[in-house]
C-alpha cells in the first residue's frame, strides 16, 4: 500500500479505477516479497497464515471449492471459476461529518492496514454536507484511490432515510458520482427535507428517493448504486413495512435497497466504564419513542452478541423477510467516527458549518477511552464474493448476496454451498432441483490461526445451521416472525484446528426452503426470543455498560435457497 507498492497499470482516470484489474500485489504470488511495501507484506503474511493465499485464492474461492452464482445456479449451470473474497466496510465517517474528525486518508490507511480490500466513505447527510461536503470530500477520495491502488474506495453518504433510520448509499466511481449524490441528498434526505417523522408522506419520500437512484442507473449516469439500512433496530423506527417497501421499491435487476447492517458499528461502546464508554454495543441503549414501531419488543432495542435484534433472532424479522423468498442481505461494519484508545483530536479553529469539514486532526497527548469505535477492519468485516478485483464486481457480489460477516477475525475463511441433482448454489443463490431431490449443505471453514487485533487467536466453538420454509409474500407487511425457522443442527468444533468440513443433509426436498449459518466462540449464549425449540443456544442479549466485544464473537452468513419444482 502507499506510494511505493507494485503498480497494476494506470488506475488514475475517473471511471477506470481497478476496473477489470489484476489482483492486488499482496495477493499476486508472481510478485516477490521483497517487491512489496511493509503494509503489503503484512497483508500477505496474514493471507498465508490463514490459508487464503495460493491455490484457494487463485481458484477464486477461499477454500479452493468452485461456487455458482445465483444466476448461474438458477439455470443449472456451473461457473468455471469461483470468487475472490474481498473484505470491506460500507460505513465510515471522516472530518466531513459533523461528529467525525479523521481524514479520508487516515481511514483508508487504517482500513488497508487492517486487511480491507474495499471501503465506502459515508459522511452524514445534512444541509452542510449537501451544499459543501459531498463535493469537498471527492478530491480526498480520488487521492486515496491513487495512493492506495490495492484498495477500492467508494464515495457514498449516510442517508437520513425519511421516516426512518440511516442508510448507506454508495455509487460506482465515475464522472457523475458527486452530482448524483448531491442531487439525491438535496431532494431526498430526511434531515435536509425535514422529513424525519414516521408519516405516510415521509415514507413515500424514501421510496421516491430509491426510485430516483434506480433511474440514475437506468439512464447510465452512474454504473451502479446500492443502499443498505444502517443500525435498523437501534431506535425502533424502521418498521417491517418500511423495510419491505425499500426492498421492493425498484426492479429486481437493478434493486437499490439490498440489505441491512446485521451488526452495527460502535462495538467498543460496550466496554465497561473503567476502561471505555460504559454504554451499549452499537450504542443500542435506547427505548421506544414517538416514531418507533409499536409492535417491536423492548428486547429489540439491544444487541445480541453484538448483532442487531432483527438478525440475531432466529424466526425474527430477517427470517420473515427470507421466508418470502426475496433477497435481503446482512453486512457488518465499523461506523467509524472516533476510535477507542486513539490519540487524535479535531483540528483547532474548525468551523464546520462554514467549511463543511473540520480541520485536520492533531495529536491530543492522551488516549481517548471514552469512544466507541474501531478502525475499519479492526473488528468487523464484510466479506464479498467478487468475480474480480473491481468496483463493479464488489457491488455485484453484494447485490447477489455473496456475503458473510465476522467479528474479531473469528474465522479465516468460509465456503458454503448447497448441492443436489448435479447442481450447486452458494451464498445468496437459489438451487433449482426436481421435487424429491436429495440436497446437501457443505461448509468449509478455515479456522483462525493468527492473532486478531486484540492480540489473541480466536477459537470457533460452534456452528449452527438455521433453516426455514419459504411461505411466500406476506399479507401483513408488518409481519416480523417466521414460525418455521429454527436451528436444525449444531456442530461442536471447539477441539478442531486448521480447515474443517461440515456436511448437513437436508434430505429429499419437496418444498421451498432456505438455509443459513452462524458461528460463535461459545463464550455467551442463551435461548432465543422465539423459544428454545427454535434456538436453544443463541446469542445472549448484551449487557449495557459491561459488554466487551472481544469476549463474544460471532460470524453470520447470508442464506441460500432450495427451490424444488
Amino acid at each position: 500500500m502507499g506510494q511505493h507498492h507494485h503498480h497494476h497499470g494506470d488506475h488514475h482516470h475517473g471511471d477506470h479505477h481497478h476496473e477489470d484489474g489484476p489482483l492486488p500485489a499482496s495477493f499476486d504470488t508472481s510478485v516477490p516479497d521483497e517487491a512489496l511495501s511493509p503494509e503489503e507484506l503484512s497483508r500477505r503474511g496474514m493471507l498465508r497464515s490463514a490459508g487464503l493465499l495460493g491455490a484457494g485464492l487463485t481458484a477464486g474461492s477461499v477454500l479452493a471449492a468452485p461456487a455458482a452464482s445465483a444466476a448461474d445456479s438458477g439455470r443449472g449451470g456451473r461457473r468455471r471459476h469461483g470468487f475472490h473474497w474481498l473484505a470491506g466496510d460500507h460505513h465510515i465517517h471522516t472530518q466531513y461529518s459533523p461528529d467525525g474528525k479523521y481524514r479520508v486518508s487516515d481511514q483508508v490507511r487504517q482500513g488497508a492496514r487492517h486487511g480491507l480490500d474495499w471501503m465506502v466513505i459515508t459522511d452524514h447527510g445534512n444541509e452542510t454536507h449537501a451544499k459543501i461536503g459531498v463535493e469537498k470530500v471527492n478530491p480526498d477520495i480520488r487521492e486515496a484511490r491513487r495512493e492506495y491502488e490495492d484498495t477500492l474506495v467508494f464515495q457514498g453518504l449516510e442517508w437520513n432515510i425519511p421516516a426512518a433510520e440511516h442508510g448507506t448509499v454508495f455509487v460506482h466511481p465515475g464522472r457523475h458520482e458527486v452530482a448524483v449524490l448531491k442531487e439525491f441528498e438535496t431532494d431526498y434526505d430526511g434531515s435536509v427535507r425535514g422529513a424525519g417523522d414516521s408519516t405516510p408522506k415521509n415514507e413515500a419520500l424514501a421510496v421516491s428517493g430509491l426510485d430516483f437512484l434506480s433511474d440514475q442507473v437506468r439512464r447510465r449516469r452512474v454504473r451502479d448504486i446500492l443502499m443498505l439500512a444502517n443500525h435498523p433496530a437501534r431506535k425502533g423506527i424502521d418498521s417491517p413495512h418500511e423495510v419491505r417497501a425499500w426492498r421492493d421499491a425498484t426492479p429486481a435487476r437493478h434493486r437499490i435497497a439490498v440489505g441491512m447492517e446485521g451488526a452495527p458499528g460502535h462495538q467498543a461502546a460496550g466496554i465497561e466504564k473503567a476502561y471505555g464508554m460504559g454504554r451499549a454495543r452499537g450504542l443500542y441503549d435506547n427505548s421506544p419513542g414517538a416514531n418507533s414501531f409499536p409492535g417491536y419488543p423492548l428486547e429489540s432495542y439491544r444487541t445480541w452478541g453484538g448483532f442487531d435484534w432483527m438478525t440475531a433472532t432466529v424466526g425474527g424479522l430477517w427470517d420473515s423477510l427470507l421466508a418470502e423468498g426475496k433477497p435481503w442481505w446482512i453486512t457488518a461494519n465499523s461506523d467509524s467516527h472516533n476510535v477507542y484508545a486513539d490519540t487524535a483530536a479535531r483540528g483547532p479553529h474548525s468551523d464546520f458549518e462554514k467549511n463543511g469539514r473540520y480541520e485536520d486532526p492533531v495529536y491530543a497527548g492522551k488516549l481517548d477511552l471514552a469512544q466507541g469505535d474501531y478502525w475499519p477492519g479492526q473488528y468487523s468485516r464484510t466479506h464479498v464474493g467478487a468475480e474480480r478485483f473491481s468496483y463493479a464486481a464488489v457491488m455485484a457480489g453484494i447485490r447477489a448476496g455473496r456475503v458473510w460477516v465476522d467479528h474479531g477475525r473469528l474465522v479465516g475463511g468460509l465456503d458454503v454451498r448447497v448441492t443436489g441433482g448435479g447442481r450447486r448454489a452458494t451464498l445468496g443463490g437459489a438451487l433449482h432441483v426436481r421435487r424429491g431431490t436429495k440436497v446437501t449443505l457443505t461448509v468449509d471453514i478455515a479456522l483462525a490461526d493468527t492473532p486478531n487485533w486484540a492480540g489473541f487467536v480466536p477459537r470457533l466453538a460452534r456452528v449452527d445451521v438455521i433453516q426455514g420454509d419459504v411461505t411466500g409474500e406476506v399479507k401483513d407487511k408488518d409481519t416480523f416472525q417466521a414460525p418455521t425457522a429454527k436451528v436444525v443442527r449444531s456442530y461442536d468444533v471447539s477441539e478442531r484446528s486448521g480447515r474443517i468440513r461440515l456436511t448437513y443433509s437436508l434430505g429429499t426436498v419437496d418444498r421451498p426452503l432456505y438455509v443459513r449459518l452462524r458461528g460463535t466462540d461459545g463464550n455467551r449464549s442463551a435461548p432465543g426470543l422465539m423459544g428454545a425449540s427454535a434456538d436453544p443456544h443463541g446469542p445472549a442479549m448484551d449487557v449495557v455498560g459491561d459488554a466487551d466485544p472481544w469476549r463474544d464473537l460471532w460470524f453470520y452468513a447470508n442464506p441460500g435457497w432450495v427451490l424444488p419444482a
